[in-house]
C-alpha cells in the first residue's frame, strides 16, 4: 500500500515522506517513516486522525521522540507528531495553558518567569506536555497529577473534549488518556504564586542532580528499564558488573547503569541485543525480570 496516496490533495503545512526517524528520536535511532505530519493546529491533527480512521492506516502519535526507539526498518503508516509548532504556552494568574507539543522545559521556564510555584520537579523531564500528561510523568517527589487542573483531548471518534483532573483518573505513569489511546491538545495547570528566587533554587538544584548522575550529554532514550518492585534497575544492572558494557556503538553508561546509550550509530537491533544480555544477566544474578520502559516502534 502507497499511504502517500492519501495525502495527496489535502493540505498540511509540514507533511514529509520517508522520513528517517533517528531525525526525531533523542536516541537518533530509526529508520523512514511512510508519511510524517508534523501537526501545526487542531485541525491538523483532526484530520489527519480522519484520513487514517476513514481508510484503516495504521497510525502512530508522537510527541517529541524522548522515550521512543524506533526499529531499523521504520514505521509503516502514518506518524502524527506534536510538538514544535504546537507548542503555546499562555500564562492568566496563577493558571498556565499550554498546548500538548510544548516541551516540559520551556513550560517549566515559563512558569518560573511568573514565578508561579509547583512544577519545579518537572523542569529537567525530557518531553512534550501531551506526552507527560498522557503517562502522569514524574520525578523527584512530583507527579503532573498534581498539578494539572484539566485536560482538552481528541477522542478516538474525533470528539473533542475537556476532563477535569479526577475524570482524567491518573495513577503511576498512567492516565484515563494513556487507557483509551486518546489524544491530549491541551492542558490547564494549576499552580500557586512563590518567590522567583525560591523556584529558580530548587531548579538549579535539581538540575544538577540530574546532570550529575545522568549521561544526558549522549543520545538515549532516558531511563531504559522501569523500576522493579523493591529494587533500582541500575543498581542490579551495576551489581552484575555491567557498567560500561558496550555492543556495537549501544553501551550501558559509565554514568548510570540505567540507561543504554548511542555512542555514534548504534541501531535498533544492537540496542535490543544489549538490552536482552542485560535483562539475562540480572535474571541470573538476582532473579529479578526488568521490563523496558522505552517504547517500541515499528517494523521487526
Amino acid at each position: 500500500m502507497n499511504y502517500k496516496d492519501f495525502f495527496k490533495n489535502e493540505i498540511f503545512e509540514d507533511i514529509r515522506y520517508d522520513e528517517m526517524m533517528k531525525k526525531h528520536t533523542s536516541f537518533k535511532i530509526g529508520g523512514p517513516a511512510d508519511v510524517l505530519i508534523i501537526a501545526k493546529r487542531d485541525d491538523e491533527i483532526i484530520n489527519a486522525m480522519r484520513i487514517c480512521k476513514e481508510n484503516n492506516l495504521p497510525y502512530f502519535v508522537m510527541g517529541n521522540g524522548s522515550n521512543l526507539l524506533v526499529t531499523d526498518k521504520g514505521i509503516r503508516g502514518v506518524v502524527i507528531k506534536i510538538n514544535e509548532g504546537y507548542d503555546k504556552v499562555i500564562v492568566c494568574e496563577n493558571i498556565i495553558q499550554a498546548e500538548a507539543g510544548a516541551l516540559l522545559t520551556a513550560v517549566s521556564k515559563v512558569a518560573l518567569r511568573s514565578s508561579l510555584a509547583g512544577m519545579e520537579f518537572a523542569s529537567g523531564i525530557p518531553g512534550t506536555i501531551g506526552g507527560a500528561i498522557t503517562m502522569n510523568a514524574g520525578a523527584y517527589g512530583g507527579e503532573m497529577k498534581d498539578i494539572v487542573k484539566s485536560v482538552r483531548i481528541l477522542s478516538n471518534d474525533g470528539q473533542i473534549m475537556e476532563l477535569t483532573n479526577e475524570e482524567m483518573d491518573f495513577r503511576y505513569r498512567n492516565s484515563k488518556v494513556k487507557d483509551n489511546d486518546w489524544i491530549v491538545l491541551s492542558v490547564q495547570l494549576h499552580l500557586t504564586s512563590g518567590k522567583y528566587e525560591e523556584i529558580e533554587s530548587i531548579i538549579n538544584d535539581l538540575t544538577y542532580q540530574r546532570t550529575s548522575k545522568q549521561p544526558l550529554e549522549l543520545p538515549s532514550g532516558g531511563s531504559t528499564f522501569k523500576r522493579p518492585e523493591g529494587y533500582f534497575a541500575g543498581k542490579l544492572i551495576e551489581d552484575s558488573g555491567l557498567r560500561g558494557l558496550r555492543h556495537g556503538d549501544a553501551q550501558v553508561s559509565d554514568k548510570h547503569c540505567g540507561f543504554v546509550v548511542n555512542r555514534g550509530d548504534a541501531n535498533y537491533k544492537q540496542v535490543m541485543e544489549l538490552v536482552e544480555i542485560i535483562q539475562k544477566t540480572v535474571f541470573d544474578n538476582f532473579g529479578v525480570q526488568l521490563e523496558m520502559e522505552i517504547k517500541q516502534v515499528g517494523e521487526k
